[in-house]
């Protein structure tokens, strides 16, 4: 889990000092020194570490804490908005108007992930409703095309190929025209990756920008390389020219000291991060919100987000009209389950939610087991045990403990969060009334 160990150093720092009612510049010091401490086991760059220590320190030892009412939640807040500082603004890419044709030149070593964010880019943009185009330019590396090609069939984006006997330029040529016959408005270019950088790899990419308009050169780079990732950010950028980053495997990696040093090393902004494995698990990068998730303050507005983009408009309509009449069903928390898987489990919406630490500590919430067996149990019931859960007796209830090969516990404790769940919608169904109504987190697998 991203930042895992560095928000736990941190939030344990920060809840130290929260505890006194006055801090003294002894008390700063010391937390100061576990924060830089926490940082450089985080893998952030020494640099970096050592300015944003200064950046820290300077504000913090002086009036504007020791006046303050509460000066721990200043110390916190004066390191939350350098923590946005050293990440630098939002940038996203420009997009130029529908008639105009934007090119993408996507670039990195091989294993860096980059034919798999080219097409988690390709579906965001059209998303946006824009018409990208894949092309694919990596002629050396054994199924990259077929890759790209299946990637694109799911994202349900064109790929331009023309095999692997033509140079990467003149693929890269040919797909301009294919995209402007077409009314293609976004081109991303796989390029070729190696497992270093070299001449030939550097010259190849060189030449494209030499014969192509490019508006927009973006690395991939594999944040679980750590600083080794920031080496070859600069590389690329002194060879060949950079306007943002995208790292992968940020979920994988417990420290992410690579998202707070890259941008204060090379100067260029993170555009997208890769949260999973899945082509819909590509967040664009916001330092005010990565902030947000290592200091333990959640991230609400990336949760809305991803709500938006994974809960259907018009079923969440029929389960509000469901809910008014309590007519919840097995049907509907099965949907339920469903809606939360695309979301990337519950533990990745936890991530995302302020002051779930110790529900987090609580359980395996990366195990999917439990909400697979949840599913296999709802399977097993008749349409109509489905649609009415008043039915389920003890005879039902060992029939369908039977058929999905689990103990009769086990049904007892689905029944019971099935309960929690429908008492939980009939709550949030009052809260958007306008009553007041305490939030509980169905799920306790």
């Amino acid at each position: 889990m991203a930042f895992e160990s560095l928000a736990e150093k941190l939030q344990k720092v920060f809840k130290n000092l929260r505890g006194k009612g006055r801090l003294s510049e002894s008390d700063v010091k010391i937390a100061l020194k576990e924060v830089k401490m926490a940082l450089l086991e985080a893998d952030v760059s020494f640099k970096v570490v050592k300015q944003f220590i200064a950046s820290v320190s300077e504000r913090a030892i002086g009036q504007e804490v020791f006046n303050s009412l509460s000066p721990g939640q200043t110390v916190v807040k004066i390191v939350n908005e350098e923590m946005i500082h050293l990440m630098g603004e939002s940038v996203q890419p420009d997009f130029k108007p529908s008639d105009e044709l934007t090119v993408f030149l996507v670039v990195g070593l091989q294993g860096a992930g980059k034919t798999t964010t080219i097409a988690k880019m390709a579906g965001k943009f059209k998303n946006m409703g824009k018409k990208p185009l894949l092309v694919a330019c990596d002629i050396y590396r054994p199924a990259a095309i077929k890759q790209l090609q299946v990637n694109g069939e799911k994202q349900g984006v064109p790929v331009f190929t023309m095999g692997d006997q033509h140079s990467p330029v003149d693929i890269a040529k040919a797909s301009l025209s294919f995209a402007k016959k077409n009314d293609c408005h976004v081109i991303l270019l796989d390029t070729a990756g190696r497992l270093h950088v070299d001449e030939m790899m550097m010259a190849e990419l060189q030449e494209i920008k030499k014969n192509i308009p490019i508006h927009q050169t973006i690395l991939v780079v594999d944040s679980m390389t750590g600083q080794d990732a920031i080496n070859v950010a600069s590389t690329f950028e002194e060879q060949v020219g950079l306007d943002g980053v995208v790292l992968t495997k940020l979920d994988g990696d417990t420290r992410g000291g690579v998202a707070l040093s890259l941008r204060f090393v090379t100067g260029k902004p993170i555009f997208y991060v890769g949260m999973g494995e899945k082509l819909s698990e590509l967040e664009e990068f916001h330092p005010d919100r990565m902030a947000s998730r290592i200091l333990g303050m959640g991230d609400i507005l990336t949760l809305i987000n991803k709500v938006q983009s994974e809960v259907d408009e018009e079923q969440a309509k029929v389960l509000e009209q469901k809910i008014r009449k309590a007519e919840f069903n097995y049907n509907d928390f099965l949907l339920q389950l469903k809606q939360i898987k695309n979301m990337g489990g519950i533990a990745k919406i936890l991530d995302l939610m302020p002051g779930m630490d110790k529900v987090k500590s609580t359980a395996n919430l990366d195990d999917e087991t439990p909400i697979r067996q949840v599913e296999s149990m709802i399977y097993s019931m008749t349409k109509g045990e489905r649609e009415n859960p008043d039915l389920l007796n003890l005879s039902r209830k060992q029939r369908i403990a039977k058929g999905s090969g689990v103990a009769m516990s086990e049904v007892n404790r689905m029944v019971k969060q099935f309960e929690q769940s429908k008492k939980m919608m009939k709550q949030m169904s009052g809260m958007m009334q306008g009553k007041k109504s305490k939030f509980k987190f169905p799920f306790s697998f």
